[in-house]
């Protein structure tokens, strides 16, 4: 897919990161560049005994990871070396920085014009929102997703997971690859920014449409689908939670089959889909009350055998250890480097021939040498020199520098 491109990924924390592992799981060689100080992820807690966190395990499998003082004149031209031998770079910073350290799409497409620029952005890059911070939370507010999550007539829920910012790396991810593809065509580079504000709004689909077009204004449902019934939880008579999801009258007719309710689809109340949405009350009772007459299994079994659409709802575990997840290697044992233990890391979603066999993720500096050896062409010498006077970390010297220098860099590194 992406083999052969190499990627520069000086994003940080979980957005830009999550990026950067997409292109890796698509066969991209990606190097993580990181501050002096590191990535932020490193030190998210709960921070394991072997030094790794899982914040950090769960976006950078695949990278190598280099260490550079780009405010430095010898630490960006080093980045500017590693630039003319890379097809695309892509980050996170505030929509001010790029220009100032000299990484905006004119200063480095002067030193390849085959480069593409990936860029992450909270809300704008004009006006009062370019400096403005972002984070994931917010973005969800603002955007409108928390009014239409959670319980009816309940408060405001974010997504259980961070949507904003990994909605937002998977368009960057999209973005950069259909770039890389456009520079086999064209021979020249292009830029791509991605807002995190824009990626949420695009992401109310359908939501948002029927509001523009004259519809009801979007709420939160809870699991029950606005527009379309039956289509919600039902709970079971063991206490666990069913889903069911009978789209289209076939469906919904085999269902009241399968519950012992032929009777519900001649109701005139439930006859109709327009009319289930109006009596969306009684028909969540009149299935309701099926439900809790049997155990979970017992119906999904019933279920599976009738080909009704339902499924359990799982917690966490029990999704990461259903035989499913197995059947897609959705969970994979990796080793981990200088031990004989294998770390249990998620799947590759991507599953095309060929598919890269990723390595655990990096060690801080573990691949700086090798990288401006192998890829600038640095000798070992002046790698070593780099190293002496503070313009790199190499493999072995500890992160956590807490100079002025190492502060600010970890300070504009941020994601906007």
């Amino acid at each position: 897919m992406l083999s052969g491109k190499r990627i520069l990924d000086l994003s940080w924390v979980l957005g830009g990161p999550f990026a950067g592992q997409l292109l890796a799981q698509l066969g991209a060689e990606v190097i993580k560049v990181e501050a002096l100080d590191g990535d932020y992820a490193r030190r998210v807690p709960p921070v394991l005994d072997s030094g790794d966190t899982p914040f950090f395990l769960s976006v950078n499998r695949g990278k190598q990871s280099i260490a550079l003082d780009l405010k430095s004149p010898a630490g960006k031209q080093a980045l500017d070396d590693l630039v003319r031998e890379s097809d695309a770079v892509i980050y996170g910073f505030a929509p001010s920085v790029p220009k100032r350290l000299g990484l905006d799409f004119e200063t480095l497409s002067a030193i390849n014009p085959r480069i593409v620029v990936g860029q992450l952005i909270g809300l704008h890059d004009q006006g009062e929102w370019a400096d403005a911070p972002a984070f994931d939370l917010m973005l969800q507010a603002m955007s409108g997703v928390m009014s239409i999550t959670g319980e009816e007539g309940g408060k405001p829920v974010r997504f259980g997971y961070q949507a904003a910012d990994l909605v937002g790396g998977l368009y960057l991810a999209l973005g950069t690859a259909a770039a890389l593809s456009k520079v086999q065509t064209t021979g020249k580079g292009e830029q791509v920014q991605v807002s995190l504000f824009d990626a949420q709004i695009a992401m109310l689909t359908w939501q948002a449409q029927g509001w523009l077009t004259g519809g009801p204004l979007p709420r939160a449902t809870g699991a029950r689908h606005a527009m379309i019934a039956p289509s919600d939880i039902y709970l079971a008579k063991d206490g666990k939670w069913l889903a069911l999801a009978p789209t289209g009258e076939p469906f919904w007719r085999k269902l009241c089959e399968t519950i012992g309710r032929p009777d519900l689809p001649e109701d005139a109340r439930f006859s109709t889909g327009a009319g289930r949405i109006e009596n969306i009350e009684a028909l969540t009772r009149a299935l309701g009350d099926a439900i809790a007459t049997r155990n979970s299994d017992e119906w999904l079994e019933i279920f599976k055998q009738a080909r009704v659409p339902a499924a359990l709802v799982h917690n966490v575990e029990e999704a990461l250890a259903h035989p499913l997840t197995a059947a897609r290697q959705m969970v994979e044992d990796v080793p981990r480097p200088g031990s004989a233990d294998a770390v249990k890391l998620l799947g590759n979603p991507f599953k095309f021939a060929d598919m890269p066999d990723l390595p655990y993720p990096p060690a801080f500096a573990h691949d700086t040498a090798d990288v401006l050896q192998r890829v600038a062409g640095y000798s070992r010498e002046k790698v070593e020199e780099l190293a002496r006077t503070g313009a790199i970390r190499v493999a072995g010297t500890a992160a956590g520098n807490t100079s002025t220098t190492a502060t600010k860099s970890a300070t504009e590194n941020a994601a906007a």
